[in-house]
């Protein structure tokens, strides 16, 4: 088994993907309300900048910003997996074995989570880019403003990207999906 450290810096920026254990199962989007419910829950008790986010039927990509004191992260997506889970209707719970049970999983999530600490604004770029066409990539939708679950409707608002943006997918986007 690999020896797997986390990278824990204060104040650090991180890029998350967060899956369900199920990838056939579409709760996020069909519980979207309960989701941003629980996303503000989170918000409430463990503050942090939501950079960029996109909510996909089984997954989700996220970019946090923590405080500048803290670098707990991991527990601000327990609490989101835990709180979202506990908000799904009993059906949507997965099947328990005795590991689960013990560590009071529902069987909603995958256990881990990918997170990666970003480095420099052109590591940040390229993962908002890559959050964003996301939804495009899995064959959601066609374009980029197509896709309702998403801050890249906020961040065209504030003028940081064009409503068309994603168009003609950029190859820092070809090349990031690539790597």
């Amino acid at each position: 088994m690999p020896n797997y450290r986390r990278d824990f810096v204060q104040g650090g920026v991180y890029f998350f993907t967060i899956a369900l254990q199920d990838r056939t199962k579409d709760f996020l989007v069909r519980y979207i309300d309960k989701l941003r419910e629980t996303y503000q829950e989170t918000l409430y008790h463990y503050p942090f900048e939501t950079i960029a986010i996109c909510i996909l039927p089984e997954h989700l990509h996220l970019i946090m910003q923590l405080p500048e004191k803290d670098n707990n992260f991991s527990r601000r997506i327990q609490v989101l997996k835990t709180n979202f889970s506990k908000r799904l209707p009993k059906e949507c719970q997965g099947n328990f074995n005795q590991s689960r049970e013990k560590r009071g999983e529902l069987g909603i999530w995958q256990r881990r989570f990918w997170e990666h600490r970003i480095k420099d604004d052109e590591d940040l770029s390229k993962h908002i880019d890559y959050i964003y066409y996301n939804p495009v990539k899995h064959g959601y939708v066609q374009n980029v403003k197509s896709w309702l679950y998403s801050s890249f409707h906020r961040d065209v608002e504030k003028g940081i990207f064009e409503k068309d943006w994603g168009s003609n997918i950029p190859i820092r986007i070809q090349n990031l999906y690539q790597e």
